[in-house]
């Protein structure tokens, strides 16, 4: 059994399977941590408090893909990014990266029961959009992924899962607490990026117009497995 903690402006005893907006990180899901620190700063906006729902799982018997597990890629986390989530390709070499790595780093994700990965705040998802389109390489996007530890996030995808679920207990989060831990964390990852060393391209570095010339694969050993 795995606790988990869902943020939320509602007190959620019954997550509805397919109920979730279709374009978050990894599509249609219910999104949870293992870090209730965490879930206490999702679940409020600047304005508005809210609650941290938790439940257990078990998890035995679930298929688990673990994008963090050595066996992936970054390239692996942003094709289902990509697949979900609204990215503005209006260059064409953002494009042309697109469906490249759409085609070339794609998992069968939605066969999953639960999926482990990076959560895609919206400062990664502005790091994710200047690697496409060619301003930073993949070692920054590697980088850039530790900058304001978000942690990993864990999401319900089956009605398998949904079904196994349990809800345990709730707790009101104040706003005025919460809220500029979020914030903080969000403009860490941001200022970090800032002062980032992102001049000028650097020899060797695999940038998006790098790895499309050179039809670079997921086997390539020098894509990085271990994140943090």
């Amino acid at each position: 059994m795995i606790t988990l903690y869902h943020g939320s402006e509602h007190i959620i005893e019954k997550p509805f399977y397919g109920g979730s907006k279709p374009y978050n990180d990894y599509g249609n899901g219910f999104y949870c941590t293992e870090n209730p620190g965490l879930a206490r700063e999702w679940s409020v906006e600047e304005h508005r408090d809210g609650f941290v729902n938790c439940y257990c799982l078990e998890e035995k018997g679930l298929q688990v893909l673990r994008l963090n597990d050595g066996q992936y890629t970054i390239l692996n986390w942003l094709s289902i990014l990509l697949e979900n989530r609204r990215f503005q390709t209006g260059s064409m070499l953002a494009r042309e990266a697109k469906k490249y790595i759409l085609s070339r780093f794609s998992l069968p994700y939605k066969e999953a029961d639960l999926i482990i990965g990076y959560r895609a705040d919206d400062s990664y998802f502005a790091f994710a959009n200047d690697f496409l389109n060619g301003t930073i390489s993949l070692s920054q996007l590697e980088e850039a992924m530790f900058l304001g530890k978000l942690g990993e996030q864990i999401v319900l995808k089956s009605k398998k899962s949904y079904q196994r679920l349990k809800f345990i207990d709730y707790e009101p989060v104040d706003a005025d607490t919460w809220y500029p831990y979020r914030k903080k964390r969000d403009s860490l990852a941001r200022d970090r990026y800032f002062h980032m060393d992102r001049d000028g391209w650097t020899k060797g570095e695999l940038y998006m117009p790098r790895i499309l010339d050179e039809e670079i694969t997921n086997d390539d050993p020098r894509i990085r497995r271990i994140i943090y």
